[in-house]
């Protein structure tokens, strides 16, 4: 896991998550697949935005993925074949700052459409909301670290972790795949809207489900849910400045105990596909539990749901026992 992209990305800690592929039979993991069938050839760049591409394009697109299942997003790298298929692609589907080598390669790309998540809605800076309550020593460091390691990328890609947001994405992509496939474009319409009413209920089942709470706080091992903790009135508080198989500092650990009795704070959340032991570490020293809280940047076995609607149906109940939802 590369610390530095971690921080670029505009977040404290990224964790390390295998990508898997979406379940619909237009999706292919093959890349040499992209610009070789009689469908609308996309090329997506991790699950998320591979989950739009299958749900806007239905049968009419040939999704390929550059994540392979098992490789981490943030420090993808591309093989020259893949970069040189790309431009095979009838459109490519990205999100600017996740993946470096995709953005690199996407400008050198002679691919036709070019579609970037990151202009379809507006993104933010969440670099010190774990800080909330940590003391604006911390929130002051953090942001050093943050411009001194890319400040041009310090806002947060994490937007596909709220519904809304990722709707505004999806809406954008649809006008996109209408106006480089215009034969189906009434198709692509109708797609989106039945997309944005599978969005619309997740968001009206956080906001139901996360009212009324015991506490308004948790804890995760990296701050990921920036977006997703804004748009319901939530308080992300991220084990700071740690590897995911490192062990919290004695500080933070202090920190973050004071911080679970202050706010009734019950869990700790680690990711799936990543060591618990950091989570665990801190449960342990500070008397909390642990459950899971996928960041939805693949999907694999392991999953706690099949597709994108299915993982934040699981994320909403594991919050809504953490917060001690009413």
């Amino acid at each position: 896991m590369n610390v530095r992209r971690r921080r670029i990305s505009g977040i404290a800690v990224t964790a390390a998550t295998a990508l898997g592929l979406g379940t619909l039979s237009a999706c292919s993991s093959d890349s040499s697949a992209a610009g070789n069938t009689d469908k609308f050839d996309v090329v997506a760049s991790f699950y998320p935005m591979e989950y739009l591409a299958e749900q806007i394009g239905g049968d009419h697109v040939n999704v390929t993925t550059l994540t392979e299942p098992g490789q981490e997003p943030h420090d993808l790298e591309l093989s020259a074949k893949q970069t040189a298929q790309m431009g095979e692609a009838d459109a490519v589907l990205y999100l600017k700052s996740l993946q470096p080598a995709v953005d690199e390669a996407i400008a050198q790309s002679d691919v036709k459409t070019k579609i970037d998540a990151a202009t379809l809605t507006k993104l933010e800076d969440h670099g010190n909301v774990e800080h909330d309550h940590g003391g604006e020593e911390h929130a002051d460091e953090h942001a050093e670290e943050e411009h001194s390691e890319g400040g041009e990328h310090a806002l947060d890609p994490h937007v596909w972790l709220d519904p809304v947001k990722y709707a505004e994405i999806a809406q954008g992509v649809a006008e996109s795949f209408e106006k480089a496939d215009p034969d189906h474009a009434d198709d692509y319409r109708k797609n989106a809207e039945a997309l944005a009413k599978k969005l619309a209920g997740l968001d009206t089942a956080y906001k139901e489900g996360l009212g009324k709470t015991d506490s308004k706080v948790f804890f995760t091992n990296h701050a990921a849910f920036g977006y997703l903790a804004e748009r319901y009135g939530l308080t992300q508080e991220a084990i700071n400045g740690l590897d995911p198989e490192s062990e919290p500092s004695p500080a933070r650990i202090k920190e973050l105990q004071e911080e679970a009795k202050a706010d009734g704070v019950t869990t700790v959340f680690y990711e799936t596909l990543v060591s618990d032991k950091t989570a665990k570490t801190l449960a342990k020293d500070a008397g909390l539990k642990t459950d899971v809280l996928d960041p939805l940047e693949g999907i694999t076995d392991k999953s706690k749901g099949e597709d994108y609607v299915g993982v934040m149906e699981a994320n909403l109940k594991a919050l809504e026992t953490a917060l001690g939802a009413k």
